[in-house]
């Protein structure tokens, strides 16, 4: 029998090892493209006239339900996953950095680069309806009556997308103890992959019959949605990795400014803010669909007890779970589209890195979202502030970056720089020496020339 999308989606984030990518080393002294990643006006300070990117690749998973020791155990993940009322949230993306250039010519600076990104997430799932759904894991009394009354949209979402990058900053002022910068990027998007199931404003009722879970008295909006390149399968995440690119369908913007305070051997401080992401892209591929429905299950004749959840076993995509509902005469359709528009996830970024002694600094950053989560056709990403000491020489970086991450809490993490190759993790350090709700894992390879 084949599990429901829920729990496949729930496993397939416990076999990869939230959002905060190359955290340390896109804030370190030896200024690169990733630095311009987060900060276009970054890009005045490269540490190199040119600047080359070769890869880099960066893979994220958090949670807020089981901890590092529970994926290395194996034991009774999917009972620990559904247990309790609090709802469930987890995130899985990865960042992949293609060829990139950079050049700093005078007061001005010019970089390009290519990025891909896929993202798998559930936003505020209920624990009672997954349970109810997978009614094998025996969470269930025999017997039992749960009432559900959610004021927010459930959502289970994947989108993947590619995008070209081009960089343009200026200097604005500059003299021996003060420097002014700013910086935009333009970014061309490449829609790969993209699926939905929103549940919204959830009311019902699950009653437990026999050994079989009923779902009754039910009210709720419905958005379902797929790109037609799944085909409605949004289980298993290599699927959005081996499409990540389609036709360019899409356009946004980052903006920032930068100071720096300087001294002899570089800067006293180093500060930046920007705003990220400020766009969107359409999936138009054929086979596309979006549609809002109204949800409404009551008891019938043919269905005295309300809906089976059974029957969702055997659904292994968005189709099958919209087929039954049809089926059953529990759907109302309010609005279809073939042309799936997405916002991507803008932030707000502030940063400064400061002199402490000699070679050492001490990082401070925050990403704060300015979108919202639980609209459908918005992608995710997470709040998060950043604490980063760091011992730094020229061709050698040590530092450890510790986290307040809104997903998984607080993580902390260790990396290196050699030269042109980094290494890092931002959650190394808490998984060994604690029970954390997150793993990622960074590396890379830059070459600068002068």
């Amino acid at each position: 029998m084949k599990k429901i999308p829920l729990i496949i989606c729930l496993i397939s984030f416990l076999n990869i090892a939230a959002q905060d990518h190359f955290s340390g080393i896109n804030t370190s002294r030896r200024v690169g493209i990733l630095n311009a990643g987060v900060n276009p006006a970054e890009l005045l300070n490269l540490s190199s006239k040119y600047e080359t990117n070769l890869f880099s690749l960066s893979i994220n998973a958090s949670n807020n339900k089981i901890g590092f020791s529970d994926i290395v155990n194996g034991n009774n993940i999917e009972d620990k996953i559904l247990k309790g009322n609090e709802p469930i949230n987890m995130r899985v993306d990865a960042e992949i950095y293609g060829p990139g250039f950079a050049i700093r010519m005078n007061k001005w600076a010019f970089g390009f680069s290519t990025k891909a990104y896929a993202k798998l997430n559930l936003v505020d799932v209920d624990p009672n309806l997954g349970n109810a759904i997978n009614t094998s894991i025996n969470n269930l009394t025999l017997g039992s009556s749960t009432t559900i009354n959610n004021n927010y949209n459930q959502r289970l979402n994947g989108t993947s997308w590619g995008e070209m990058d081009f960089s343009l900053a200026r200097n604005l002022f500059e003299n021996e103890k003060h420097k002014f910068n700013a910086g935009a990027t333009l970014k061309l998007l490449f829609p790969g992959s993209y699926t939905n199931f929103g549940l919204d404003q959830f009311q019902g009722t699950i009653n437990v019959i026999g050994t079989e879970a009923y779902l009754n008295n039910t009210n709720a909006k419905l958005n379902i949605a797929y790109s037609g390149n799944l085909n409605g399968n949004f289980a298993n995440f290599n699927d959005y990795t081996k499409s990540m690119f389609g036709q360019m369908n899409g356009v946004a913007a980052d903006f920032g400014l930068n100071y720096q305070l300087k001294d002899k051997s570089g800067y006293k401080i180093n500060t930046g803010l920007s705003i990220r992401n400020i766009g969107g892209m359409t999936f138009d591929n054929a086979g596309n669909s979006s549609t809002n429905y109204s949800l409404k299950i009551q008891s019938t004749i043919a269905n005295p007890n309300g809906l089976a959840m059974s029957q969702f076993q055997n659904s292994s995509d968005l189709k099958g779970i919209e087929t039954v509902l049809q089926n059953n005469g529990y759907l109302t359709k309010t609005e279809s589209n073939t042309s799936i528009k997405v916002k991507l996830p803008t932030t707000f970024t502030f940063y400064a890195d400061l002199k402490v002694y000699s070679k050492l600094y001490l990082t401070l950053y925050t990403q704060q979202k300015l979108g919202n989560d639980s609209k459908d056709n918005q992608v995710t990403t997470q709040n998060v502030v950043s604490v980063i000491p760091r011992f730094s020489l020229k061709n050698f970086e040590i530092y450890s970056a510790w986290s307040a991450n809104e997903i998984s809490g607080t993580t902390g993490g260790l990396g290196f720089r050699v030269y042109g190759f980094y290494l890092g993790s931002s959650s190394i350090v808490t998984a060994l020496v604690s029970d954390t709700k997150q793993a990622d894992l960074y590396l890379g390879y830059r070459l600068g020339l002068k």
